[in-house]
C-alpha cells in the first residue's frame, strides 16, 4: 500500500495470472485521505496492451474509487514471465465544483505551487493456475482379473469337444454297465440265498460293487 499525502493506493504490485490469447483483469483502490477532492490520472508505459478503467476521475473526500487494469490477450510469453512494463498514478487537489469531465491533463503538470502527487506501480505476471492432478482409482477388491486366452487355446478347442464327447460317451456306457452288473448282483443275491455257498456270492458282490465305484470316480472327474 502507497501511503501518499492524498491517495492510498493498493495494491502497488499488478499481479495478473498469465495465460496466453486470454485477456486478464486486476483491480486498484483509491483511497481519499483527505477532506479535499482529489483527481486522479493513470499512465503507463505500453497503452497498446493494457485498458485502464477509469483512467481519470476523481476521489471524493474520505471516499474510494476502484480502478481497474485489463491486460489484453498475448500471443506469447516474455522470457522467464518478466514484464518491463510500469505504471505511474498521479493526484492533485482540485476544487469541489470541478467534475470528472473537467479533468484535463494540464491538472497534472508540475507547476510551482502545485502538488503532483505519483505513485508507481509495477506488473507482475503469475504462473497459470495448475489444473488440479488425475486421482488414480485403486482397483477393487475382489475382482477377478481378465482371463487372457492365446491362439493356441482357441486353435485347440475342436480337439478340446472332441475330447469331452468321447468321455461323454465313455461315461454313458459305464453308467450302462452298472446297470446292467446291478440287474446281475439282484440275480445272483436271490441265487444265493437259496444255495448253500451264499457267504462267498455275498463277498463277490461287494468287490463288483468296489470296482464299478472306482470306475465311475475316475470318469467323473
Amino acid at each position: 500500500m502507497s501511503t501518499g499525502e492524498l491517495l492510498n493506493v493498493e495494491p502497488l504490485d499488478l499481479k495478473f495470472p498469465f495465460e496466453l490469447r486470454k485477456q486478464i483483469s486486476c483491480s486498484l483502490q483509491l483511497s481519499n485521505k483527505t477532506e479535499n477532492h482529489v483527481a486522479f490520472k493513470v499512465k503507463t508505459t505500453n497503452p497498446k496492451k493494457y485498458c485502464v478503467r477509469p483512467n481519470t476521475g476523481l476521489v471524493l473526500p474520505r471516499s474510494t474509487c476502484d480502478v481497474t487494469v485489463t491486460m489484453q490477450a498475448q500471443k506469447e510469453a516474455p522470457p522467464d514471465m518478466q514484464c518491463k512494463d510500469k505504471f505511474l498514478l498521479q493526484s492533485v487537489v482540485v476544487s469541489s465544483g470541478i467534475a470528472t469531465k473537467d479533468i484535463t491533463p494540464e491538472m497534472f503538470s508540475k507547476q510551482p505551487g502545485r502538488v503532483v502527487e505519483e505513485c508507481k506501480l509495477r506488473v507482475i505476471y503469475l504462473p497459470p493456475p495448475q489444473p488440479p492432478s488425475p486421482v488414480l482409482e485403486e482397483p477393487n477388491e475382489g475382482i477377478s482379473p481378465k482371463v487372457s486366452f492365446n491362439s493356441r487355446s482357441f486353435n485347440g478347442s475342436s480337439e478340446v469337444r472332441s475330447l469331452i464327447s468321447k468321455l461323454t460317451d465313455e461315461k454313458n456306457d459305464a453308467i450302462q454297465q452298472s446297470n446292467k452288473i446291478r440287474k446281475e448282483i439282484e440275480l445272483l443275491k436271490r441265487g444265493g440265498n437259496k444255495s448253500q455257498g451264499g457267504g462267498v456270492s455275498i463277498i463277490l458282490v461287494v468287490i463288483i460293487i468296489c470296482l464299478i465305484g472306482l470306475i465311475l470316480g475316475y470318469l467323473m472327474k
